[in-house]
Formats: C-alpha cells, structure tokens, sequence
C-alpha cells in the first residue's frame, strides 16, 4: 500500500496496512467495512458479533488468517495501558457503516 491506509484502519492506529485489502469485517448487524488482513483483525477484536469474509480476489485463507489473529488479540490493541480505557465506539461503529 502507499501512504494511504486501508479503510478498516481505526485513526488511533498507528500501525501500517500488511498486504493488500483482502477482506470484510461486518459486525452484528451487518454494517461492513473492508480492510487488509491485519487490520481486519484489529478491528474484529474490537467488535461484538463481528464476521469475516474474504473478497473476491483476496489471497487464498485471508478470512481464516484474519480470524484467527483477532482471536490472539485484545480489543482496540493499539491503545496501550496508560491510555483511556474506553475509546470511542462511535469511531469504530462509524468505520463500520
């Protein structure tokens, strides 16, 4: 990717996107957001409900992949411990419509 993120990446991320956008993240009512793999998973750690769907040109296992990493990872991973604790549903709910 370029300097452009993908658009699954939560703004308070710093992290850059790895491989191309490959896959769909929607969560209990079914708002989506597309996204890279490791950013998908970010984001599906930090949702209630949430499903992963490969797009049709995505690399082979990318919804598997995407997954299983959410499910080693904390919600909102990007922030750190001194951090609020809760940060803005809204941004994440916002990225999902």
């Amino acid at each position: 990717m370029t300097d452009l993120r993908c658009p699954a990446a939560h703004p308070e991320d710093p992290t850059p996107c790895v491989g191309p956008v490959a896959v769909t993240v929607l969560d209990a009512v079914n708002a989506g957001c597309n996204g890279c793999e490791h950013h998908g998973a970010r984001l599906l750690a930090s949702i209630e409900g949430g499903r992963v769907y490969p797009l049709p040109d995505a690399p082979a296992g990318a919804a598997i992949r995407t997954f299983t990493a959410a499910g080693s990872l904390r919600p909102f991973p990007w922030r750190t411990e001194t951090q609020d604790a809760a940060p803005s549903l809204t941004n994440i709910a916002d990225k999902l419509r």
